[in-house]
């Protein structure tokens, strides 16, 4: 198969090029190298790959490429919480016309094969058990809570402190940024698009991605980032709330293999399918801190509490439907993945610091 793979040069992309071509099929890398994530240059891991520097808004440049092409591995976006909504329109091209323009390019070229990145955000909160009302929404976590040390949702029924479960992939979509809204948006225009053109798309929906080549020194990077860049200049990892929010932290090989199946899988029955890649094996954010710190011989992290606007609580996956669909198990455990990425080779820092970046 020839793959073309859009955000090609960055985190997950570029790990998905390699995994491609260890397979035995082509991959064609499409990647604008845009200054907040690349600093406008080719990381060293492209060298070994075809590689396009193009916007994946560049309808023209997109005809060209997609040509013998078999299938689309779609990674590149703009991520993160961003500054505030005032960032919608940047998000909303990249993200959303960006995928619209990538979408009518695949139907004229008659490419009809797509995995998108997709992410855990588009649940907003995860999932929760009341023990009188069973599976409800949880109630909007309130600033004066949060203030107080009470971080737990509660249910909006009875006040109940609720039980965390995993997120399956039918829970309703609730995005709470600007980021995740994008991503619910992509999902539905890949859906339309399935079912218009006769497409076959498979959603990965990631949860907390790590390891090596990660974006180091950026708020886009995530926890484990965030945690090893301040233990590399010899600070404590600052973990906000008390630390026990819950996450799936996912190593980026196991991420690039389950793009590998979904690439190569047997078709969705109604064309589209949007499927949790996750360990499987939830952690708390206070956990990656202590391992990382453990591993690097740093300072024990401090607590700091306190929570950013569009932070969640929980969210932690079932891994069940990637199982049955792709025959995908992450293989990476969580504390051998930690205790490498201490040492894993990162992306330096981008040349324009955002609280968003396009990855690709």
């Amino acid at each position: 198969m020839r793959i073309l793979i859009t955000g090609g040069a960055g985190f997950i992309g570029s790990h998905v090029a390699d995994a491609v071509v260890a397979a035995g099929h082509e991959a064609v890398l499409l990647d604008a190298l845009l200054p907040q994530a690349h600093h406008g240059k080719p990381p060293p891991w492209t060298a070994q790959h075809q590689m396009v520097r193009a916007d994946v808004r560049d309808a023209g440049v997109l005809a060209g490429l997609l040509r013998g092409v078999d299938a689309v591995c779609h990674q590149a976006a703009m991520v993160g919480h961003g500054v505030d909504p005032s960032d919608a329109p940047l998000y909303a091209s990249h993200n959303d016309h960006g995928t619209a323009v990538l979408l009518a390019a695949m139907y004229a070229a008659k490419v009809r094969r797509l995995v998108l990145a997709s992410s855990m955000v588009v649940y907003g909160e995860g999932r929760y058990i009341c023990p009188e009302h069973a599976v409800v929404p949880p109630a909007a976590r309130r600033p004066e809570d949060i203030a107080a040390g009470r971080f737990d949702p509660t249910c909006p029924r009875c006040g109940t402190t609720l039980t965390p479960a995993l997120v399956p992939e039918d829970a309703p979509l609730r995005p709470r940024s600007i980021y995740a809204a994008t991503k619910v948006a992509q999902e539905h225009l890949a859906t339309a698009w399935a079912a218009q053109a006769g497409g076959a798309v498979y959603a990965l929906r990631y949860h907390n991605v790590y390891g090596p080549r990660m974006p180091r020194d950026t708020p886009y990077a995530g926890v484990a980032s965030i945690f090893r860049s301040a233990l590399a200049r010899g600070h404590a990892p600052r973990v906000l709330e008390d630390g026990e929010q819950r996450r799936d932290f996912v190593h980026v090989t196991d991420v690039a293999r389950a793009n590998l199946l979904a690439l190569t899988a047997p078709s969705p029955p109604e064309g589209f399918a949007a499927l949790n890649v996750c360990s499987g094996e939830p952690h708390t954010v206070g956990d990656m801190a202590r391992v990382l710190a453990a591993a690097l011989g740093g300072p024990e992290p401090i607590v700091v509490g306190g929570a950013r606007a569009a932070d969640v609580r929980h969210v932690m996956a079932s891994p069940e439907g990637a199982a049955q669909i792709l025959g995908f198990r992450a293989r990476v455990g969580f504390a051998e993945g930690v205790t490498a990425f201490a040492s894993d080779p990162l992306r330096e820092p981008s040349a324009v610091t955002t609280t968003s970046t396009v990855d690709g």
